[in-house]
């Protein structure tokens, strides 16, 4: 350390004289001792003089750019504003999802991870530099309001959201309930931008929602993966043991706990590797397999995707699907297959950092790729009127009648928790999932 304190210290004395060598060298030996003591299991590894060197000259433009804006920009400024904010920048750089947490982002974390927190009720995420809507959380301001998956936000508020960051426009969107935020959203189809006053609230998530298609099909909707999933799952097919089929519903779904998606899959199989994760450390190189004490690996299953389906609704549509387990329908996913570590700096500072990518079962990435559904449905209503030029033998005069004794039709009340036929014609995607289950379910019924 001595011996390169000595050569940085030619270095910086021939390009730049004995004026501010004293402020370089100290901040060189600061960031020096810094490194290593946040991070002592990560040594500095050179596999040879020439890397050695790149990293020296690195080190060293560094603390000579601090030391240049300390001295000569505009306003005052400190070394440890300067050293945040290259933090942020460094980690902001590396992908979308990493990301340096000062002690207000660290605090926001640990609020909105303990599963109630005040704000939209909206998952974001970037895409193409563009701050932009993964999905709406079901029944939460954001969603009342109107806001879609793929929406680009364009401004909160007065402020802009080009050069913003995601915890940048997190932090803005939060605050406290009964307060407002203006959102200005560029939406596909849509010729000028729209602009969607929401009004905060204390967002209470509620991941697991179940009804019934007629008496046979159960629809589970998933809005998003908390601690309570597979849990919520197990207790819905605990109390239908005589369901015939399943929907299993994960659009809009932007994803959250990793081993609740491994959970939920391992519901429904014996066997198989559920999803994998690669990363550069070994400890991160990952296989999560099913276990033999699935609760029903023979119920027909259809999984029905959008563009606001990602990260863990990604690993669990590719799992069922790539082992032979479901069929998935809808749209193509939005496509998050990688793997983000908190990481502590202190005890009031982290780093969000991407440390693996997911594999689904048969070796394929979800990043940047997402999930090509099997069918693809696109939204919608779906059309009921027939052909108005078919003739059938009840439109002939003098037709003979049918001799099957009528029915009484009883008018039936509107249950809360049973998805009525008016209801399922509004959504061409669930639709054509309870036809395509319903062909499975009497396909098995057959073999049987």
């Amino acid at each position: 350390m001595f011996l390169i304190l000595l050569i940085t210290k030619a270095i910086m004395t021939m390009k730049y004289g004995r004026k501010k060598i004293s402020f370089l060298v100290a901040n060189f030996v600061l960031f020096s001792v810094f490194a290593c003591a946040v991070t002592p299991q990560l040594p500095i590894k050179a596999s040879s003089e020439k890397e050695a060197k790149e990293k020296l000259d690195a080190y060293v433009k560094f603390t000579q750019i601090l030391n240049i804006i300390e001295n000569e920009y505009v306003d005052e400024v400190n070394a440890s504003a300067l050293v945040d904010k290259a933090l942020k920048g460094l980690l902001n750089n590396l992908d979308a999802h990493s990301s340096y947490m000062d002690k207000k982002a660290f605090q926001d974390l640990n609020v909105q991870t303990s599963g109630e927190f005040g704000g939209l009720g909206i998952s974001v995420g970037m895409r193409d530099n563009a701050l932009t809507v993964i999905a709406p959380i079901q029944d939460t301001p954001a969603d009342k309001a109107g806001v879609k998956a793929g929406d680009i936000i364009l401004k909160l508020d007065e402020k802009a959201t080009m050069g913003m960051n995601i915890d940048e426009a997190v932090s803005i969107m939060r605050g406290k309930p009964k307060t407002s935020i203006t959102l200005t959203i560029l939406r596909k189809d849509e010729p000028k931008p729209l602009e969607i006053k929401i009004v905060r609230d204390i967002i209470k998530v509620q991941s697991v929602f179940t009804k019934h298609i007629d008496d046979d099909i159960l629809h589970i909707h998933v809005s998003s993966f908390d601690k309570k999933v597979v849990s919520g799952v197990k207790e819905a097919l605990q109390k239908n043991p005589k369901a015939k089929g399943l929907i299993l519903d994960l659009r809009n779904n932007p994803g959250g706990l990793l081993n609740q998606a491994v959970g939920l899959v391992d519901l429904f199989v014996d066997k198989g590797v559920i999803v994998s994760q690669k990363g550069k450390v070994a400890t991160e190189n990952i296989q999560y397999k099913a276990k033999s004490n699935s609760i029903n690996s023979t119920i027909p299953i259809v999984v029905i995707v959008n563009g606001g389906s990602a990260s863990a609704s990604e690993i669990v549509s590719g799992a069922l699907q790539d082992l032979n387990r479901g069929v998935v329908v809808g749209e193509k996913t939005f496509g998050k297959g990688s793997v983000q570590a908190v990481l502590p700096v202190g005890n009031e500072e982290a780093l969000r950092l991407t440390v693996a990518r997911y594999y689904l079962p048969n070796g394929r990435s979800i990043q940047a790729e997402g999930v090509t559904p099997d069918i693809t449905i696109y939204p919608g209503v779906v059309t009921q009127e027939e052909n108005g030029l078919v003739f059938k033998e009840s439109d002939l005069a003098k037709h003979l009648e049918n001799d099957k004794p009528k029915k009484q039709i009883k008018k039936e009340t509107k249950q809360t928790d049973k998805i009525a036929k008016e209801d399922l014609y509004q959504d061409a995607q669930l639709k054509s999932a309870v036809d395509i289950l319903r062909a499975l379910i009497l396909t098995q019924e057959r073999k049987r």
